[in-house]
């Protein structure tokens, strides 16, 4: 067997070893309400070079891995809309700031207290400690849905500054150095300009070329073409970012940003989020990999000291931040566990500063490992948190859950502008009625006119159950959010006698949902556009009994279109049948219709 086929079939072994263990400790830790995160942490150091030695090379892993961080922030970015950011920006400038200086500073000192480093090398190490774990943090965020929250907001806002301050901490890191100086590296201020032209040229090629080419894919109907565009929109935002020697995440989240108002935001985010959870669960493999179980064999108390040391005191300061921006204690103290481990970029900086002769390799490997073991705390923290966060909100007002609703008939989730004429229909008709909605301001609004209204997630099954979805005649899902048939299929196979209606975002989000045997799908503003054509019709003279044959017309022909485009999955399916100046309505005969 030649050198290559043996080095490609080293790859692949590897491959299953890490995909083997890593789908093992996951099903076992999540068995045990651990998380997936520390199984896969504790998979990688159990196979990796310093425990098993089933597989090695774990830098290049994270190398690679360190993709997954980057797609996060993609997906991330296409959930905040430009106006949005710009309403974060005290926290993202204000608060981030201040925990990045605040914990820093505290580190460091902390450091050369309980070292024997100089206060170049505890800079060196201190600065990079305040940094938190995105990969960690924010798909916990998401998955619990509180990223979208005043609680999620800061904790992503922090987060988003510490992506920011790379830049900066490098230019640090390079101000100490001891090493001989590179004429070919840029200077601090050099950079800061890299970044905001980087940042302009990333908007303007998203307006004024990426949103364009997404247009036509979208008339091509070419489903891959999406995943493609996708992808390449992530790693050419990274790649300028790395070329330029800026964050490649930073890079991935301006490009996500830029897309957050495209129409097919909702397609993006589908097709890159596999590619981000598979390469995050690798990068979680390859930092347990790197864990030196025999250095910390060596100076165990150390690096357990060091890492309970860093929790403590990064809880501690962000607590008092998070109260000082008008958090109630316990929130705030649940901010400050959430955000209290080291992050993935500490171990960028602390081989910075090894390249730098600020520290030794031995110095760079212990305090990676009490930032991996930080890392491991975080699942432990997170339920403290979380129990911190629903104590403090049973201790305040709070907005009723289904479970205290009455036996109904229907349940409309989501009573937005479209919910709201829903549900007033079947008021009318005297059908009784459960009202669900996720947005306190909407909440406290209708109770002002009123309705009643319960507050959750009315896409998860046990609450649509604690509201009574076993004995609906009806389910409706008039939510702003377009629902893919992954998240309609277990209501539909948990709730078999109900009738489901959902809101579809376009005609896309329809075609998709056409697989499920769906009571209805409206397509937003289809009925509103087609009343308002009616109306111009009529305006501009038109017969109002011909006006309505043309809306009778249109209407017969929209929907055999969108009943082929979903058998088909072709956008250009029955174009033929699509109104246009050169061949407007007119009466069809029998065999035309057939």
């Amino acid at each position: 067997m030649s050198t290559q086929a043996e080095a490609a079939g080293a790859v692949l072994q590897e491959a299953v070893v890490l995909l083997g263990a890593g789908l093992g400790a996951v099903l076992l830790f999540r068995r045990f309400g651990l998380g997936a995160v520390l199984g896969y942490l504790v998979a990688g150091a159990a196979v990796g070079p310093h425990g098993l030695g089933l597989v090695g090379g774990a830098e290049d892993k994270l190398h690679l891995a360190d993709y997954g961080i980057v797609l996060l922030l993609f997906l991330v970015g296409l959930e905040l809309h430009p106006t949005r950011l710009w309403r974060l920006r005290r926290e993202i400038f204000g608060l981030g700031l201040v925990q990045v200086l605040a914990c820093g500073v505290a580190l460091s000192a902390f450091v050369y207290l309980a070292t024997t480093t100089s206060w170049a090398a505890a800079f060196a190490l201190g600065l990079p400690l305040a940094l938190s774990s995105t990969a960690q943090v924010l798909p916990s965020l998401t998955s619990s849905g509180r990223i979208h929250t005043p609680f999620g907001e800061r904790a992503f806002s922090i987060l988003l500054f510490q992506d920011l301050s790379i830049v900066p901490l490098l230019t640090v890191v390079a101000a100490l150095s001891r090493a001989p100086a590179d004429p070919s590296a840029p200077p601090g201020w050099l950079l800061g300009i890299y970044t905001v032209l980087a940042i302009a040229g990333l908007v303007v090629a998203g307006r004024y070329l990426l949103n364009p080419l997404l247009r036509l894919i979208g008339r091509l109907g070419e489903r891959e073409l999406f995943v493609a565009v996708g992808l390449f929109a992530v790693l050419a935002a990274a790649a300028l970012m790395q070329w330029l020697g800026l964050s490649t995440a930073l890079g991935a989240f301006v490009a996500g940003v830029m897309l957050a108002d495209s129409p097919y935001r909702h397609e993006l985010e589908a097709d890159v989020e596999p590619f981000r959870a598979v390469l995050l669960g690798l990068f979680f493999l390859a930092v347990g990999m790197m864990l030196d179980l025999g250095m910390i064999a060596q100076r165990p108390l150390f690096v357990i000291g060091m890492a309970a040391a860093l929790v403590a005191i990064k809880a501690g300061i962000i607590t008092g931040l998070a109260r000082l921006w008008g958090f109630t204690t316990r929130r705030a103290f649940a901010l400050g566990l959430l955000l209290s481990q080291g992050g993935e970029f500490g171990f960028v900086l602390f081989a910075e500063a090894q390249n730098a002769f600020l520290i030794t390799g031995e110095a760079a490997s212990l305090f990676g490992a009490v930032v991996t073991l930080s890392m491991a705390t975080t699942p432990f923290l997170m339920m403290l948190r979380d129990r911190l966060v629903r104590k403090d909100a049973s201790s305040t007002p709070k907005h009723e859950g289904p479970e205290h609703s009455p036996a109904t008939g229907a349940i409309v989730v989501g009573c937005g502008r479209f919910g709201q004429t829903v549900s007033q229909m079947l008021f009318a008709s005297r059908v009784s009625v459960t009202l669900i909605d996720k947005k306190p301001a909407q909440i406290e609004l209708s109770a002002e006119f009123g309705t009643k209204i319960y507050y959750g997630d009315g896409t998860r099954i046990d609450l649509l159950r604690q509201a009574g979805a076993a004995d609906a005649g009806l389910i409706l899902f008039c939510t702003d959010v377009a629902l893919t048939p992954a998240e309609l299929r277990p209501v539909l196979d948990s709730f078999p006698n109900a009738k489901v209606f959902v809101r579809a975002f376009d005609r896309r989000n329809a075609m998709a949902l056409a697989s499920l045997e769906l009571a209805g799908v409206t397509r937003e503003l289809f009925e509103s556009a087609v009343a308002m054509g009616r109306g111009a019709l009529v305006a501009a003279g038109v017969d109002e009994a011909r006006a309505r044959e043309v809306e009778t017309e249109y209407r017969r022909r929209d929907e055999l279109r969108l009943e082929e485009q979903a058998r088909s999955g072709d956008m250009h399916a029955l174009a033929h049948m699509i109104f246009r100046p050169e061949a407007p309505a007119r009466a069809e005969t029998a065999e035309e219709r057939h």
